[in-house]
């Protein structure tokens, strides 16, 4: 028997969310985590989100999905709006992942070209399995030209991934 490839994911959460929201579906985050398993040979899948504590219920249906939640502290800016900036966060834990050897390819998770260096040096060692991007429009040009041939897009899996409510019926 062929061992399955140890594959991690690195995934910008409020990058992944609002990139398919801009394409007008909601995410189902348990079947994600499924589809990264099954498709990607996924065994850990880190999400990068920022920390407000009114989403406590939210973190943990996460992390029973079997997601590894990265929080990073937010706090409101003048007008009231959080952003949590997770990228140094996802890309400090890809390098010491990749240099202590945990996994055989990265799949990173977003449009940002923040992530350019990363995916730059990930290809270059033979590490990164996929950039994968919500929407083409939305992705950084200079992500789709470092990614070259290892980056794929979400708008195609609407009927794979898309949350359906359940009937309470």
């Amino acid at each position: 028997m062929i061992p399955k490839e140890k594959n991690y994911a690195f995934i910008d959460a409020q990058n992944l969310n609002l990139g398919i929201q801009n394409l007008g579906w909601k995410l189902d985050y348990a079947r994600f985590r499924r589809y990264l398993r099954e498709k990607y040979s996924i065994e850990i899948a880190y999400l990068f989100i920022g920390y407000i504590l009114e989403n406590q219920d939210m973190y943990d249906s996460l992390q029973k999905a079997g997601y590894v939640l990265k929080f990073k502290p937010v706090l409101p800016d003048k007008d009231g709006k959080h952003k949590g900036n997770v990228d140094a966060d996802l890309v400090l834990q890809a390098v010491i992942d990749c240099y202590e050897n945990h996994f055989e390819k990265a799949l990173i998770v977003s449009s940002d070209g923040d992530f350019y260096s990363l995916v730059r040096f990930l290809y270059k060692q033979n590490r990164l399995s996929y950039v994968m991007s919500p929407y083409i429009r939305t992705c950084s040009t200079l992500l789709k030209k470092t990614a070259k041939e290892k980056i794929v897009f979400m708008d195609n899996l609407r009927e794979k991934l898309e949350y359906k409510k359940k009937s309470t019926a």
